[in-house]
């Protein structure tokens, strides 16, 4: 059986050698077999073939039936796959936090931690990244969203809402990037934070425990705004951080934005 390169390098991910795969590859048509078939069948040497098969045994991808002479049995792909899954995803968990906290650390000891970012995949990226290391507090201005860009926020919110931060969201129902109309209240509104839709400036602003934001802005033609212009300020400059969530604070706090603005705007 003939696997295509990704699905190779798939198998090699989850941590098997080059003999190992070939023989689990082997295997899974074998269903069940000697280790002389299973050498005939994959090109795995007969000196090499024991090692292998006892090695995929230990990574829990095949049993051995004790008998003579001994039968090898693939355990089905789906159990395989799971468990791999889980160990890798758990383990870049796990390889992210000590990182991050590593990152963290050091960031504030940069002389100038400020840094211009060009381009929305990076600005999107940046402000991902910003929302997945959030601790206790979120504050996002979105008058200024990219297509695609409010999905992405659906689905990255979710780890925040789910570890309790407490997220605070003030956008506009919706933004043209390009001549297209980027649906960003019907997307985010059923999100359980505290969210306002008010036609805000072209501006995105976020800000995270209090110690690290980014603002991104771009050029404008009308009322439509030219994404391949978009320039973002990320920094970790507590004063700058400080005075910027007091202004965001002032605007969330103030009157005009209140339930009974929003619901006149709605109407």
């Amino acid at each position: 059986m003939t696997l295509s390169r990704e699905s190779m390098e798939a198998l090699k991910l989850m941590g098997l050698t080059d003999y190992e795969t070939q023989a689990y590859v082997g295997l899974t048509s074998l269903i069940s077999a000697n280790a002389t078939e299973i050498s005939l069948a994959t090109n795995v040497p007969r000196s090499k073939v024991y090692p292998v098969l006892k090695s995929l045994v230990e990574k829990g991808f095949i049993e051995m039936n004790r008998g003579k002479p001994l039968k090898f049995t693939v355990i089905p792909p789906h159990e395989v796959f799971k468990k791999s899954r889980n160990h890798i995803r758990n383990t870049m968990e796990q390889a992210e936090a000590e990182l991050n906290l590593v990152y963290e650390s050091q960031i504030p000891q940069v002389p100038a931690p400020i840094w211009l970012l060009h381009g929305q995949e990076k600005i999107v990226n940046k402000e991902l990244e910003i929302i997945s290391r959030t601790k206790e507090s979120l504050f996002i201005m979105g008058g200024l969203m990219f297509p695609r860009e409010p999905e992405m926020l659906n689905n990255a919110l979710k780890k925040p809402i789910n570890k309790g931060v407490n997220i605070k969201m003030l956008t506009a129902p919706s933004c043209f990037m390009d001549d297209v109309e980027i649906p960003i209240q019907k997307t985010l509104e059923n999100l359980p934070i505290e969210i306002k839709f008010f036609p805000v400036p072209f501006i995105k602003l976020v800000v995270r425990d209090k110690k690290e934001m980014m603002i991104a802005f771009c050029k404008l033609s009308g009322n439509n705004a030219l994404s391949e212009t978009a320039i973002a300020i990320w920094n970790q400059y507590q004063e700058f951080v400080d005075t910027i969530s007091g202004i965001y604070d002032f605007i969330w706090n103030t009157d005009f934005f209140n339930q009974d603005s929003q619901l006149l705007f709605k109407s």
